[in-house]
């Protein structure tokens, strides 16, 4: 099995265009091409975790944090990042990366999978996702109506969570006058057609605008199809940062705290005054979610779980809300749970584990 074939499925899990602008996921280091013996998974790349890897005979890393987020002028050598990768190319060791983009996929992402850990109830996303979608509209006679539709579909258009095939179909008369050098189809040159047509509308995620497009046009009898293409700002309930829920029975405030303890493992928690009250509902967001604390708070929930909070930011939250700052990697460890059960459900005969290294480089005295 090739790389392609893993980093392929993940993406389409877990697509790239998910990413924020910062980020840097996909394939970073490696040939695409070249068969795949084993894949070693953890949250950071490191020198050790690429000797690891070698050891095990596997040359396939992935990641949850890019190793590369800006360019790169030189590789010399001087430090981590460089001989992390210098390392890993003269081995050939492929590294691949989900971060923001796997952050963000409701049901299997890194946020549901805490929420997952806390046993939350009811989880949804807590900031759903906007200008992730375009809608494509073309109009078709009425004979290739079915035929184009499904070519847009096997392209990736019409998917929307849980549904495929979602469309909109509306019949009416299209007009056209083949001129001097038109081929039609249908028609004659110079003279106006009237013909019974379909418009199809459907909905296509903007990495997947130009496949669509292009299967449309292969699957259309016209020379010149009739489309156009229209970027929405819909915010996709499936899509965002960070997610929130509620326990199966409200716990004291204190009691709850050292339950996210234990199961991450924090060497401590920064929190905001504890309140008199019990905690029913949770809001979190894995790694640096610090702004999207008014989300948290407008969701309804009682505590909002997370890391890298800022010291002036602790000032913000108003009293009883609850601020919890678990620690970075404590809050992302369970993301190479994640990539595991990707692997074994899709590809259950292909090697892989989980990095023995632990690459948090925050120690608590």
């Amino acid at each position: 099995m090739k790389i392609s074939e893993i980093t392929n499925y993940l993406e389409s899990l877990v697509p790239l265009s998910f990413q924020e602008s910062y980020d840097n996921a996909g394939l970073l280091v490696g040939d695409r091409n070249v068969e795949a013996t084993g894949a070693l998974i953890c949250i950071d790349v490191t020198e050790e975790v690429v000797d690891e890897a070698i050891q095990l005979g596997y040359n396939l890393i992935i990641s949850h944090h890019p190793l590369v987020f800006s360019g790169l002028k030189k590789f010399t050598g001087t430090n981590a990042v460089q001989r992390t990768l210098l390392k890993a190319i003269k081995n050939e060791v492929a590294i691949y990366s989900a971060h923001t983009n796997l952050d963000k996929v409701a049901g299997y992402g890194v946020n549901f999978k805490i929420a997952q850990k806390l046993g939350l109830k009811q989880v949804e996303v807590l900031a759903p996702e906007g200008n992730l979608y375009s809608k494509i509209t073309v109009n078709v006679p009425l004979s290739h109506e079915q035929g184009v539709a499904h070519a847009m579909f096997n392209a990736g258009a019409g998917q929307l969570g849980n549904y495929s095939c979602n469309a909109f179909y509306a019949e009416g008369l299209e007009t056209f006058k083949p001129c001097s050098k038109a081929n039609p189809f249908i028609g004659q040159i110079d003279e106006t057609s009237r013909v019974e047509s379909a418009k199809i509308e459907v909905l296509v995620l903007n990495q997947d605008v130009d496949r669509v497009i292009d299967a449309m046009k292969k699957s259309h009898p016209y020379e010149e199809p009739a489309y156009y293409v229209l970027p929405l700002n819909n915010r996709w309930n499936h899509v965002g940062c960070g997610a929130v829920g509620n326990l199966p029975e409200p716990q004291d405030a204190e009691l709850f705290l050292k339950k996210v303890k234990e199961v991450f493992g924090c060497g401590v928690i920064r929190h905001t005054q504890l309140p008199n009250k019990t905690i029913s509902r949770v809001a979190l967001c894995g790694g640096s979610g610090s702004e999207f604390l008014h989300n948290a708070i407008a969701s309804g929930a009682d505590i909002y779980i997370t890391a890298d909070v800022k010291y002036h930011q602790f000032f913000d939250v108003p009293y009883p809300f609850v601020l919890a700052d678990i620690g970075h990697y404590e809050s992302e460890q369970f993301t190479k749970e994640i990539f595991s059960e990707i692997l074994t459900e899709k590809f259950n005969t292909f090697a892989h584990q989980l990095t023995k290294v632990n690459t948090n480089p925050i120690k608590y005295l």
